[in-house]
């Protein structure tokens, strides 16, 4: 059938966990229906970038958002009850181009990303609509407050009570719903959020595959992500000032590497012969294939971490919080290590360093359970079925 799908994003490269989802659901759903895909973008994609997305698609429709009309919106924000990034994702004069596309193309389905993209298709009711809130974004924001200060930490508090109420007002206006984990399902406040389908994240087995020759280990440690995202920053910024300093006085030699899009000078301050801060890199399979544990001590977010998923597929032995864990599901000390406090965590990083077998079960443990439960495959199946039951 033919399909609209609207994302706030252009969904590549992946660097970032919603055009990751985008991505591999819009190569699954190109299969058996007619893609229309509307992008809204601070920035206009490379020629190079648009040849990876234009053949999954019948017609391809970037919209580049005015920086003076956002900052406008988000003045207006101010007198609104909307979140601020519904503000700032929405104009008018995109909204009558993507309904113009809408009225023209008549497509049977809408598919929605995120719920700042809403505001565009909501009214549409003569076709059904799906809502992929993706993850319960109100609590997302609700522990980014224990970390921000002055104004911001206004700012975030007040953007997590109107995530609250427009996750739960908005609802109504779609037929489908899916999100990301069973976890950020019970965090969307609505009578009838048992409706919602859980569309978990996959991985690409074949990409992301240990390597033969990755016998010589150049870090000890590593942690991934785009760090341009807060609790990704958060992270990382506690592995260095407070877990390594910790491990540097049992063993001085410890290396620990920060690889990820966009670090901020914060964190770039922090390298050292020690700590490695990569930035950008082009094939993160090479960070993942040097290291000899992955830790991803979340202490913010929700939903499905991707960087835990393509660390086990990798076959890296994995420490984590219980955050991250409720929505991953894996088992404590058979896939992965499951940390409850600072000494908790030293304690499990030096056990693995100090033992190649112990890292080499964990690791294949591990690998073996992403096999078995996150295939995107799997995955989008869910979604094909959620959509063309309407």
């Amino acid at each position: 059938m033919k399909l609209l799908v609207i994302l706030s994003r252009f969904p590549y490269p992946l660097e970032k966990g919603d055009k990751l989802r985008a991505y591999h659901q819009l190569v699954h759903l190109s299969h058996d229906h007619e893609i229309i895909l509307c992008c809204l973008t601070d920035k206009l994609p490379s020629e190079e970038d648009r040849n990876k997305i234009t053949p999954l698609c019948s017609e391809l429709h970037v919209f580049k958002l005015s920086k003076i009309k956002q900052l406008g919106r988000l003045c207006y924000a101010a007198f609104s009850s909307k979140p601020f990034q519904v503000h700032y994702f929405y104009q008018k004069s995109v909204a009558r181009k993507i309904q113009q596309i809408i009225q023209r193309t008549a497509p049977a389905h809408i598919y929605a990303q995120l719920v700042r993209t809403t505001e565009y298709v909501k009214n549409f009711h003569e076709m059904p609509k799906t809502l992929d809130y993706m993850d319960a974004l109100n609590k997302n924001y609700s522990r980014r407050t224990a970390s921000s200060k002055g104004i911001l930490k206004f700012l975030v508090k007040e953007e997590a009570k109107r995530l609250v109420a427009y996750e739960n007002l908005i609802f109504d206006y779609f037929e489908n719903h899916s999100i990301i984990s069973s976890q950020d399902k019970n965090l969307i406040y609505h009578e009838k959020r048992e409706s919602i389908s859980v569309v978990p994240n996959g991985v690409d087995f074949d990409y992301f595959t240990p390597s033969q020759e990755s016998e010589k280990k150049t870090t000890d440690l590593i942690f991934t992500g785009n760090m341009g995202y807060l609790p990704n920053e958060d992270a990382a910024l506690y592995l260095i000032r407070s877990i390594m300093p910790m491990l540097w006085e049992v063993d001085q030699a410890i290396t620990l590497t920060i690889a990820g899009a966009t670090p901020s000078n914060e964190l770039l301050s922090l390298a050292s012969d020690r700590v490695k801060v990569t930035g950008w890199v082009n094939d993160i399979r090479d960070e993942f294939n040097s290291a000899k544990i992955f830790l991803a001590p979340m202490r913010q977010g929700t939903g499905l971490q991707n960087k835990l998923l393509e660390a086990m597929s990798m076959r890296l032995p994995c420490i984590t919080t219980p955050l991250a864990n409720n929505a991953l599901k894996a088992i404590h000390n058979e896939h992965l290590h499951v940390y409850q406090d600072d000494k908790h965590l030293v304690t499990l990083v030096m056990h693995l360093l100090n033992s190649s077998e112990s890292r080499l079960v964990l690791g294949t443990n591990a690998r073996k359970f992403i096999l078995e439960n996150y295939s995107w495959q799997s995955a989008n199946k869910i979604l094909h079925e959620l959509i063309t039951t309407q």
